[in-house]
């Protein structure tokens, strides 16, 4: 029982290979809208790269003292792709080595490094709507501006929606067939343990 199931390895071979389209497609989304922006205004946050209205809410943005959203500021651009990388080639070694212990590791990886990304993207966030210019045109007091982690938020006239994108689907869907594997395969193995104890 140190190698796990045939299936199990397919299983996670394709969910290694499903982390690859993070690149192809954005990661994250935040879309704004408003009376005066009916089509609505977004934000597309890929790996390593920003893209979509950035000028117009930088533009707005300016009026309620927040700062400027700027690529160069975004650190996690510079490895992200690298530890996506990671991922899917790990992945591939766990599913041809059928190891037992790097299914665990990976995965275990996997749910960390994810609540990582959530609380640095929370983190962010929070600094972005609450670090406000006191020198700003517009000024509510008491009022921040951080946009919701995920689902709806108002602010002020403008309604903020933040969802995963393409890119952010086909993570989850990598993590959740790895957890499943993994708790599968660690089910498998305490039966098998179980049933040695039995004969």
């Amino acid at each position: 029982m140190k190698k796990i199931g045939i299936q199990a390895r397919v299983a996670i071979a394709i969910a290694a290979l499903i982390f690859l389209f993070t690149y192809k497609f954005p990661f994250w989304v935040i879309y704004l809208t408003a009376p005066q922006y009916p089509e609505g205004l977004t934000l597309y946050i890929y790996l390593h790269k920003l893209a979509g209205d950035i000028e117009i809410i930088n533009g707005l943005n300016h009026y309620i003292g927040m700062a400027i959203i700027d690529e160069a500021d975004f650190k996690e651009f510079k490895f992200l792709p690298y530890i996506i990388a990671f991922i899917a080639v790990t992945g591939l070694i766990t599913a041809l080595s059928g190891s037992r212990k790097w299914l665990y590791g990976w995965t275990i990886f996997l749910v960390i490094f994810s609540v990582l990304a959530v609380y640095d993207f929370w983190r962010w966030e929070y600094t972005y709507g609450h670090h406000l210019d006191p020198d700003a045109a517009i000024q509510v007091p008491g009022m921040s501006y951080q946009p919701p982690l995920i689902g709806y938020k108002q602010l002020l006239n403008f309604g903020a929606y933040s969802y995963p994108h393409g890119g952010g689907w086909f993570y989850i869907a990598g993590v959740v067939i790895a957890c499943v594997v993994t708790i599968l395969e660690w089910r498998r193995k305490i039966k098998s343990i179980h049933g040695k104890k039995h004969t």
